[in-house]
């Protein structure tokens, strides 16, 4: 019997472990929305978007951005981070190191998804914003050139990230609820 039990310590690992669950769960279902997200940029949003001309495509793109940043699109995309963080400390503090490796391995990826939007994608949006309204800017052509193809790269890579953690943190499920079934028939 554990020192903390025999000095009368509620034992908190079943509780742990019964938390662990939920929030690996809740980490999976925020990076695959942020995947999504990104993912409906490369098959839908963009590729619309390029049918129009060139003040049509700067003034939706303008009014995207300014739309995506609101408290549910804030929720997910850095929820995934938090949740993602949490769940790998839970996972090695349980000492599940199979589980808490790929946990970790969603974390950096989505790290990277994170720094591509950051370094890359929203100083492009800046920089779109700060052109203007399209109906006055001398040269949509030349806004929409700097603008779009360096930003559909970025996205390529962070949909990318996004969808390989997604993986990673599936496998982390399919490792722990494993773990769980191990342990329940104990």
């Amino acid at each position: 019997m554990s020192t903390a039990l025999s000095h009368g310590a509620p034992n908190t690992a079943p509780a742990r472990r019964r938390a662990a669950g939920p929030v690996l769960g809740a980490a999976t279902v925020a990076t695959a929305l942020m995947a999504g997200v990104f993912f409906s940029f490369d098959v839908a949003v963009i590729p619309g978007l390029r049918r129009g001309d060139d003040r049509t495509f700067i003034g939706a793109m303008q009014n995207i951005n300014v739309a995506i940043e609101n408290p549910v699109f804030f929720l997910a995309f850095f929820g995934a981070l938090v949740l993602t963080g949490v769940a790998a400390f839970q996972q090695r503090r349980l000492g599940r190191r199979a589980v808490s490796g790929w946990v970790l391995a969603s974390f950096a990826l989505y790290v990277v998804a994170l720094l591509v939007t950051m370094g890359g994608n929203i100083p492009l949006n800046d920089e779109l914003a700060k052109a203007g309204d399209p109906a006055r800017i001398a040269d949509p052509a030349a806004v929409r050139d700097t603008f779009e193809n360096t930003w559909i790269a970025l996205n390529i890579v962070r949909t990318t990230a996004c969808t390989v953690a997604v993986g990673c943190l599936s496998r982390a499920l399919s490792l722990h609820g494993r773990g769980e079934a191990a342990a329940g028939s104990r």
